[in-house]
């Protein structure tokens, strides 16, 4: 008898248990289906005819043109430079120019001392006559047969030889006065008169900066986008007003260490404004497309699969649209697929909004 107690007992006690949890819970299913869908459904942000409209901004799309530019930085490099140097080395007799003057090609800057080489100069010219009245008697003589050809030649030989040598002293004379090879500006003076120079020392810099070249490297991806007569428009640290300058030439071959494009742009520079060495921001113009659709850059959403916008219908109302990126700009992106002209996408809001929400947009420039 205890035993079958014992059963009882424990079968009463699960059947209470069982009891208290499953009643509350029956009320509770009852009384949520007498009550209707939850909040959660009934208040989504994207269901329609929910809430009140937004205020939102949004741009209408309008063909305009593009201008696909790539900015980079570059250097000034000079048209023409060199360090200034004697052929042959001498004391400095006179010194004809002024530190930091222009001067014309040809101009001369430097005279060495030349009176050996005159002294030299003058004896071969006394020969020279000596020898041309000769060469003249027997070029007589051998018309009228009175001598040979050889002797005859001999004479010749001696005239030529001297003419020969006169040219190499004339040629040495030269050399002792240094001219301006190109027009240019003179840089800092490196002798004074009186002192003896070689050939190692340099008299002073000479540059040509009128025009001036640009010297710049681009990415290899953009290299097939480059051609002779490219525009570059270009500005110094000073943040000056930017200068036009046209492309060239530029390097056959890909640097493998940096995997760029080295090019060089030409500029002209009247005012002298910019100097060799200094450090340029240039805008290179890779081309130019007419009817170009853009929206600005806080209107794109980035997706897994791409990018997205939100527009405004004809009922006010927001649509999602997917659409296809191109060049983009420092406030814009160019969009080459998923819009047309007329297109209102929003501006402001993008991340609130959901196809289907009713909105009051306003307009901008």
């Amino acid at each position: 008898m205890k035993k079958q107690t014992k059963i009882i007992l424990s079968v009463v006690i699960v059947a209470v248990i069982a009891v208290i949890f499953i009643y509350p819970r029956r009320d509770q299913i009852f009384a949520g289906n007498k009550q209707g869908p939850g909040p959660s459904m009934t208040q989504g942000p994207g269901g329609p005819g929910q809430g009140q409209p937004i205020p939102v901004n949004v741009v209408e799309i309008k063909p305009e043109t593009l201008e696909n530019n790539l900015s980079v930085t570059g250097t000034i490099i000079p048209n023409e430079t060199v360090n200034l140097r004697t052929e042959i080395s001498g004391l400095v007799k006179k010194i004809s120019f002024r530190e930091g003057e222009f001067v014309k090609k040809g101009t001369p800057l430097v005279y060495l001392n030349d009176d050996e080489l005159k002294a030299q100069y003058d004896k071969l010219d006394f020969t020279r006559k000596l020898f041309e009245s000769q060469e003249n008697r027997q070029k007589q003589l051998l018309a009228k047969e009175a001598i040979s050809q050889e002797e005859y030649d001999i004479v010749l030989n001696q005239f030529n030889t001297n003419l020969a040598d006169l040219r190499l002293v004339e040629a040495q004379l030269n050399k002792t006065i240094v001219v301006a090879p190109f027009d240019g500006v003179l840089g800092l003076r490196m002798i004074s008169e009186g002192s003896v120079i070689s050939t190692n020392d340099v008299i002073a810099s000479i540059v040509n900066i009128d025009p001036i070249k640009i010297e710049f490297s681009i990415p290899e991806r953009y290299a097939n986008m480059v051609t002779v007569g490219s525009k570059i428009f270009f500005s110094n640290e000073a943040g000056g007003q930017e200068v036009e300058g046209t492309v060239y030439a530029f390097e056959p071959n890909i640097d493998a260490a940096t995997r760029t494009l080295k090019l060089r742009a030409t500029s002209p520079n009247r005012s002298r404004s910019f100097l060799p060495g200094m450090f340029v921001r240039i805008k290179f113009q890779l081309g130019v497309e007419e009817n170009a659709l853009m929206v600005p850059s806080q209107s794109l959403i980035p997706e897994l699969n791409g990018y997205k916008v939100y527009v405004v219908d004809n009922e006010s109302k927001v649509e999602e649209r997917q659409v296809s990126i191109g060049t983009r700009t420092e406030s814009h992106v160019q969009i080459v697929n998923g819009l047309k002209e007329g297109d209102l996408v929003l501006t402001t809001g993008v991340l609130q909004v959901r196809t289907g929400m009713p909105v009051n947009y306003t307009k901008i420039n």
